[in-house]
């Protein structure tokens, strides 16, 4: 029998952008539609590119974690703060848990690989750390099936449908 299942919504290039040095906004609605935001520390991406994990601190993401409770719903944004690429991702089965081994060193590598894309914009890598000093305890691993991807960077393709290379 033949494999149904489609591909995954980006390649491997939109994988290792996700995953490095790039500014992650985490989104989500409560069930009267009000929406909530938070930062996210780090991305991972299973090895099939069918599922999408992002961190975020259960103290600074508590809305968008009770959201995520409510009914699953998330948007995950990812953008490089150099040249405005942006990339948004959409899934409707998120759920909390805590990282996996490695993650922790995952994170320690996103808050370095963010600070140095922002220092050549005058960011002091303090000030981005900082941003990030919340203790390992406090981090939850948000997992979802992504069922929507589009390009976001500014410009005439903004919203359309994710396609390779984007």
């Amino acid at each position: 029998m033949p494999d149904s299942t489609p591909p995954p919504l980006f390649d491997e290039a939109q994988a290792a952008f996700m995953q490095g040095g790039v500014s992650i906004t985490i989104a989500a609605c409560s069930a009267a539609a009000i929406p909530e935001q938070a930062r996210g520390g780090g991305c991972r991406i299973s090895p099939d590119r069918r599922r999408l994990t992002v961190f975020i601190s259960s103290i600074q993401g508590e809305q968008v974690l009770r959201c995520v409770r409510e009914h699953g719903a998330i948007a995950v944004v990812f953008s490089q703060p150099s040249s405005h690429r942006t990339l948004q991702l959409k899934g409707r089965d998120a759920a909390a848990g805590l990282p996996d081994e490695g993650d922790l060193k995952r994170i320690a590598a996103y808050r370095e690989a963010f600070a140095a894309e922002l220092a050549p914009l005058g960011f002091e890598p303090e000030l981005v750390r900082a941003l990030f000093a919340y203790p390992d305890s406090e981090i939850l691993a948000l997992s979802f099936t992504p069922c929507a991807a589009f390009s976001q960077t500014p410009g005439p393709r903004a919203g359309e449908p994710l396609r390779s290379g984007a």
